[in-house]
């Protein structure tokens, strides 16, 4: 079912075909820097590609715009998270997974949605994703702007850390990548 629901949202929202790959990618990349063990390698393993599957439930014309969102279209597609958490079972196989999915969008300042989590009170797993999620954002081109460069993203990521990003999160990325160990395929 979980597979059907994110073929639909490629279907509906074209921008993202691959995006879900590059982030695994990615996040899994990060997550060996960082030493994680097996298990949690797994759980991100189902985690971080669901992670936008609550998308499906926003509307096709707000996937598609080409401009700025309006407060009403904004609201809509900051419920994605919470929708997609309430898609994944808790006790099914995908229940250990909610943290990507529910808290990815979840800043380090608090300033962030679904729930206006700060610090270490936004999981770990949700703080890796935010800021492989927000690298392959912005270089990847969008309906609503063009690509930027990986230097610059790179520098937005530095820039970021300690308000958007959790530091140490954001220290790793780049270290990871200053290393030449993230590769960001094209698919």
């Amino acid at each position: 079912m979980l597979a059907r629901l994110a073929s639909t949202l490629v279907t509906r929202d074209p921008s993202i075909v691959g995006h879900a790959t590059r982030v695994t990618m990615l996040a899994t990349q990060l997550a060996q820097w960082l030493e994680w063990d097996d298990s949690r390698m797994r759980v991100l393993s189902i985690g971080v590609p669901l992670h936008d599957i609550g998308k499906v439930a926003v509307s096709e014309a707000i996937l598609r715009k080409p401009g700025p969102l309006d407060p009403r279209e904004l609201a809509e597609i900051r419920r994605h998270p919470l929708t997609g958490a309430s898609l994944l079972d808790p006790a099914g196989f995908a229940g250990p997974a909610i943290p990507y999915v529910l808290f990815h969008h979840e800043r380090w300042d608090g300033g962030g949605y679904p729930l206006g989590r700060a610090g270490d009170t936004i999981p770990e797993e949700a703080r890796l994703l935010a800021v492989v999620d927000a690298f392959d954002a912005m270089t990847s081109l969008r309906p609503y702007r063009s690509a930027l460069p990986a230097p610059r993203a790179l520098g937005e990521i530095e820039r970021c850390a300690g308000s958007q990003f959790d530091p140490a999160m954001a220290e790793a990325f780049l270290a990871a990548s200053d290393a030449g160990l993230l590769e960001r395929s094209a698919a």
